[in-house]
């Protein structure tokens, strides 16, 4: 598993990366599994401000789920429950994460790659990138997190047109309905990437946090009915905190704010 998905961390920011290039980037069960503890690793990690996903080599970033897997580990409803708990349980992780979570994408992004991305917060796409939900060539089901995830960003018409044509589209298409937050040139793909996660990094991490949860409560709730204590006080989390204090004094001063998430 160690060889499966790698991690890197320096200056801030970990880089998650897929790595079976010669296969187009698949999870396997116990990569679904490896995400999960990584996301929650990560998460707690104080050190890290941006975490980037990516795939190796130059065909993909990821095939999605690994059909070897399929006979042992989605052989019967029973199987397929637990396969499925694997999925939620490692996307459900990733959109946690109170860190800002970027997907790098170039290649193939499909299946449980597509959905995968899904979770993550902003989706950078080389133009050469090719996305989709082929489920229906294979007669499997997308589950509802996953569905969820993907009508959240797209939309009901494009989530079906995606799901019961089994069709892939390219880029500029993705971009179009909003599966990709940028295009960029394949060559410029990884300096992009980089430089947004090197900028993003020195941003105030408590304001990204809930930021990130304030999202998150209004595609659960778009009309903000009832809700708790907790919810109604997530835009006023931050006005007491020592970054909040160092944001003000740094522009009154005219230099680059320090922040330390406190």
């Amino acid at each position: 598993m160690a060889d499966e998905i790698l991690l890197d961390k320096k200056d801030g920011i970990a880089t998650v990366t897929f790595n079976q290039p010669e296969r187009h980037n698949p999870i396997s069960y116990g990569g679904w599994r490896e995400i999960q503890r990584l996301a929650a690793a990560l998460a707690a990690d104080a050190a890290v401000r941006v975490v980037i996903f990516a795939g190796a080599g130059d065909k993909a970033f990821s095939a999605g789920a690994d059909i070897k897997d399929f006979e042992l580990h989605r052989s019967d409803e029973a199987a397929a429950r637990r396969y499925a708990a694997a999925i939620d349980g490692a996307l459900d992780a990733v959109e946690r994460m109170p860190q800002p979570t970027i997907c790098r994408i170039h290649g193939f992004c499909v299946g449980g790659g597509c959905e995968f991305s899904t979770a993550t917060d902003i989706r950078i796409a080389a133009d050469n990138s090719r996305f989709g939900v082929p489920a229906a060539r294979l007669s499997v089901l997308v589950g509802y997190g996953e569905m969820r995830r993907l009508t959240n960003l797209v939309g009901p018409g494009a989530t079906a047109y995606l799901l019961l044509s089994g069709r892939l589209i390219d880029a500029q298409e993705a971009l179009r309905i909003g599966l990709a937050t940028q295009v960029v040139l394949l060559e410029e793909l990884g300096p992009y990437t980089d430089q947004l996660a090197a900028e993003m990094a020195g941003l105030a991490p408590l304001t990204q946090q809930y930021s990130k949860q304030i999202l998150q409560v209004i595609r659960r709730n778009p009309e903000l009915r009832d809700l708790t204590p907790a919810e109604e006080d997530l835009p006023f989390a931050a006005a007491e905190s020592e970054d909040f204090r160092e944001g003000c004094h740094a522009f009154l001063e005219r230099r680059p704010p320090r922040f330390t998430g406190r």
